[in-house]
């Protein structure tokens, strides 16, 4: 009974991991690239300052700071400089400088340098035109001269990235502008590696944190299992032991009755109630024991062709004097198909719908029987001209002992659980029961089971 609720609760479980690994996976791939794109443009721009230093050309102040952040930041395995270093102080010793840097630090060595002139044509370049991974960009030139600079990431023949790093040089320069750049093909296979070991291990861990999560919601429902076993228990234990209380109440009240003198109709009256309530205690303790085997156990299925003309004929007549004393119409318009289910249990859900039909169908009122057959489903209705029900009742019609309104339940002498055996009955057939309601109109229930063909030729394979 429970199965639902511990499968509702497993997946809650694997959710809520599955969000949290989720979460930690994205944020560490997500600080790993940050450190990768941070790094990679502050060894450009540190690479660009250095051109500026060797032209001898007036350095921009936002690649003096980042100078500077490199080397109290970047490199600390090199030596320390005073800040802020003077053009003449960056000269001296910069060849030394640039070979330890390079040496200690891939970043820089990785970086190639070419000079453009203003329509962004090749220059010279500290490596030959051949070692160069993609031609530069003219585009990037004329951006940088409007802006200052220009950063962008272009895409290789072979799907590997570029980042680059364009500054224009003033006039008198040996050239008009400076492009730096470096390939991003190795952060790229360490993010994508990374990416797949993230994806393998989430996948692990949520396989894991899966069967933990049926065993620890095996062990929260638990108790509430045993509770409902320990209810089923004493509601059949009960129904069982009231019958025969019931039986004889009922017994009573019929001898009784038959002496009471026929001009005592007060004491006819008040017999009449005791006798109809012993039919509604009855009538309930018979759809509880209903109701508690087929919560203890699946409705055993018996499954034999069933003709739906006779059958709702048969419903018909057993309504028919109930039918006339209310005033009634109870109709059969049409009656087609076959199925393949237990005659009792379709008959006992077909009683349920035309007794709720009658209780709350006035007198003048019209309730009709119909079956058919359309691409091998069978669809019963139960339609009347009653008082219908709310919409805001419809999504709770199924659930044991629920009554719309009060005035609903001064109307009838229902328990509520007629609508929830017949639900579970059609669920053993795999079948369906849907309610359709308007206020003042009537309410319309639906039926569908397999026609008899299709399941005999399910049952054939």
């Amino acid at each position: 009974m429970l199965n639902g609720l511990r499968q509702r609760l497993t997946l809650l479980y694997v959710l809520s991991a599955l969000l949290f690994t989720t979460l930690l996976g994205s944020g560490c791939y997500w600080l790993l690239d940050a450190y990768f794109r941070d790094t990679i443009d502050l060894a450009l721009q540190h690479k660009m300052a250095h051109e500026f230093l060797r032209l001898e050309a007036p350095m921009p102040a936002e690649l003096r700071a980042a100078d500077q952040l490199w080397y109290s930041n970047g490199t600390q395995l090199l030596p320390q400089r005073s800040v802020p270093r003077t053009p003449d102080d960056a000269i001296k010793g910069r060849d030394d400088d640039v070979a330890q840097e390079e040496m200690f630090d891939g970043q820089l060595a990785a970086i190639f340098v070419v000079s453009l002139d203003d329509q962004g044509r090749l220059l010279n370049n500290t490596a030959t035109a051949n070692q160069l991974p993609l031609d530069p960009d003219p585009q990037a030139v004329s951006v940088a001269r409007t802006n200052g600079f220009d950063w962008r990431t272009a895409q290789l023949a072979s799907g590997t990235r570029v980042r680059l790093l364009t500054y224009p040089l003033p006039e008198g320069s040996p050239a008009d502008a400076i492009q730096v750049g470096r390939a991003l093909g190795d952060q790229d296979r360490v993010l994508r590696q990374l990416l797949e070991a993230l994806l393998l291990v989430g996948a692990g861990a949520v396989a894991v944190i899966g069967l933990g999560s049926w065993w620890l919601a095996g062990q929260s429902v638990r108790p509430a299992q045993q509770a409902w076993q320990r209810q089923q228990m004493f509601v059949a234990n009960a129904s069982h032991e009231l019958r025969a209380p019931i039986t004889l109440l009922r017994a009573s009240a019929e001898v009784a009755q038959r002496h009471v003198p026929r001009g005592d109709a007060k004491g006819q009256a008040l017999l009449h109630d005791v006798l109809a309530e012993c039919d509604h205690m009855t009538s309930l303790v018979e759809d509880l024991l209903t109701l508690s085997r087929s919560d203890a156990k699946p409705v055993p299925q018996v499954h034999a062709p069933v003709a739906l003309a006779p059958l709702l004929a048969d419903v018909q007549r057993h309504f028919g004097a109930r039918a006339a004393e209310r005033q009634v119409t109870l109709q059969v318009e049409v009656a087609t198909g076959s199925v393949l289910v237990d005659p009792v249990h379709l008959r006992q859900v077909l009683v349920i719908l035309c007794d709720n039909a009658l209780r709350h169908t006035p007198t003048g009122g019209t309730i009709t029987l119909r079956s058919s057959v359309l691409r091998h489903i069978v669809t019963m209705s139960v339609n009347d001209t009653g008082s219908g029900i709310a919409p805001e009742h419809l999504p709770h019609v199924f659930e044991r002992f629920y009554r719309a309104s009060s005035a609903r339940l001064e109307a009838t002498s229902g328990a509520g659980l007629g609508l929830s055996i017949a639900q579970s009955i059609m669920r053993a057939y795999h079948g369906r029961i849907v309610i359709t309601s308007q206020v003042g109109h009537g309410t319309q229930v639906i039926l569908t089971l397999p026609a008899a063909a299709v399941q005999q030729r399910d049952v054939s394979h």
